[in-house]
């Protein structure tokens, strides 16, 4: 199979799975990285003497994960050390409401009967057991599978899934939704969050989003080393399994000859023949012609107001005092409605945020260091990364997050300058994106199949990233770029014969 020759733009997570299970069927994979290091989005920051994870930070779907690597003929425990988490979040309101969710779901169940009454409590559980059905029934026909369109998906589910789709409830908003479920104003506020993974707002975000309670019931872990781990660990079986990867390659330009695939050229001009690439950034980068003409009209132009969250993040070396902090911990705003007007609608940082906070040196106990610890505070953004945030507004968003934690009984004591990420910074570090972590916004039960699958109108050309279906998050971007391999295994197996692609003046990677 040398001949067949594959290029992935990109070492994000879908470019890199796409990639190790190319060179794991024994294609000639190549691997382009305008960036120093692999793992995109996935990536840690140096502050001071520590590395901080600046990126995603909950590990979920681990079978995505067990199957890419098994695929691979290895194992994910065998390249990466995880330890599974019985405290999924700790949520604090003010400084004497403070709520604890578990892995366990009659452990939840008792918490919030404690922290909101035993009818919060049951609404709960028929919560978790909707949230159960909405991924049963999507998982098969959605998660596994090319993307669909509304027509598709119903064929998929059969007659006997009809009434399954129907009640997940498609056309209802996830805030709607959680109303029938919960009185307490507060776990509208938690579940609502849900939406902020997907980078949408829950207030215009599917109803059928509730089924990330149920991918969290069914296992969080930690990784040591982080999730940047993760990516290299994908990287190096990939290499392992003869892939070649290079940082530090820019990508200008995804060339075509005859209508079809014949390779890429690179900022210095250098060409390399390819009968296939994999494009792993974000589809919005194609559509703004940042890859040349060629790819553009497979790109997706998204206008400032359908982008999902940006955010401000702040990688920190701290002491935390009051407030025992879990791994993942969360500080709610006073008005999550007043929120996300200030976001999406005033296209402004939020006076009063809700605050994620990532104490990546805690257990599940909350045990920690005697000193200063590694910390990734995070709070939500509009993604118009083409303007800067001035220096008085990153301060101004700097003092309400403060205010907030300390409105919840927390201190934050830096021993060292914060590494500070803005939508300006993230969307220079994944052009075409404006800052938008997610692609396209998942707002309105259309938004779904507006992401394109994995297969273009031009030969050869495939996509892969949290930017196309099935969604963004780790595990859903690992998903698509399995599901850009299969589509394009599939279609050589369909050719009766694979042609190699002539590029004049081009150089190969041999």
């Amino acid at each position: 199979m040398a001949e067949k020759r594959v290029i992935v733009v990109g070492a994000g997570i879908g470019g890199l799975s796409a990639a190790l299970t190319l060179a794991a069927r024994g294609f000639d994979v190549t691997v382009l990285e305008r960036a120093a290091t692999v793992g995109g989005k996935m990536r840690a920051l140096p502050v001071g003497e520590a590395a901080i994870e600046a990126g995603p930070t909950v590990f979920t779907m681990r079978w995505v994960f067990e199957e890419l690597f098994s695929q691979a003929g290895a194992s994910l425990e065998s390249e990466v050390r995880l330890r599974a988490a019985s405290v999924l979040a700790r949520h604090a309101w003010t400084a004497n409401e403070r709520l604890d969710l578990f892995a366990d779901i009659d452990a939840s169940a008792a918490a919030i009967a404690a922290f909101a009454g035993p009818r919060e409590a049951d609404g709960y559980r028929r919560f978790c057991a909707r949230a159960a059905e909405v991924y049963r029934t999507l998982e098969g026909p959605f998660i596994r599978s090319d993307r669909p369109n509304p027509v598709e998906l119903g064929k998929r589910v059969g007659l006997t899934g009809i009434g399954d789709l129907w009640r997940i409830r498609p056309f209802a908003t996830l805030w709607s939704a959680l109303g029938e479920y919960f009185r307490d104003p507060r776990l509208r506020q938690l579940f609502g969050r849900y939406a902020t993974y997907c980078g949408a707002s829950p207030f215009a975000a599917p109803a059928t989003l509730m089924l990330v309670a149920h991918v969290e019931q069914a296992g969080v872990w930690t990784l040591e080393g982080g999730l940047s781990r993760l990516a290299r660990a994908v990287a190096d079986l990939a290499e392992r399994r003869g892939a070649r990867i290079r940082t530090g390659a820019h990508v200008a330009r995804i060339v075509t000859e005859n209508g079809r695939i014949a390779g890429v050229q690179l900022a210095d001009g250098e060409r390399i023949a390819a009968e296939a690439v994999i494009a792993g950034g974000d589809v919005a980068a194609l559509g703004a012609g940042l890859f040349g003409p060629d790819a553009a009209r497979e790109g997706d132009r998204v206008p400032a107001r359908e982008r999902s969250l940006s955010a401000v993040t702040f990688c920190l070396n701290a002491r935390a005092r009051g407030f025992t902090l879990a791994h993942h911990s969360v500080f709610f705003s006073a008005d999550y409605r007043a929120e996300f007007d200030a976001i999406l609608r005033g296209r402004r940082l939020p006076p009063d945020p809700t605050i994620y906070v990532c104490a990546q040196d805690r257990d599940d106990a909350g045990a920690g260091p005697d000193g200063p610890e590694r910390l990734l505070v995070l709070v939500n953004a509009p993604a118009d990364g083409e303007r800067r945030f001035t220096p008085q507004e990153i301060a101004a968003c700097e003092t309400s997050w403060t205010k907030r934690l300390a409105a919840c009984g927390l201190t934050l004591e830096p021993v060292s300058p914060a590494a500070v990420t803005t939508p300006e910074d993230f969307g220079a570090l994944f052009p075409g994106t404006g800052g938008a972590l997610y692609g396209r916004a998942s707002h309105g039960w259309t938004a779904t199949f507006k992401r394109p699958g994995a297969r273009t109108k031009v030969p050869g050309l495939y996509l892969a990233g949290g930017s196309v279906h099935p969604g963004p998050g780790v595990p859903m971007a690992a998903q698509s770029g399995r599901l850009a391999a299969a589509a394009l295994i599939a279609d050589l197996a369909s050719t009766p014969t694979w042609r190699g692609a002539a590029m004049s003046g081009g150089t190969s990677m041999r």
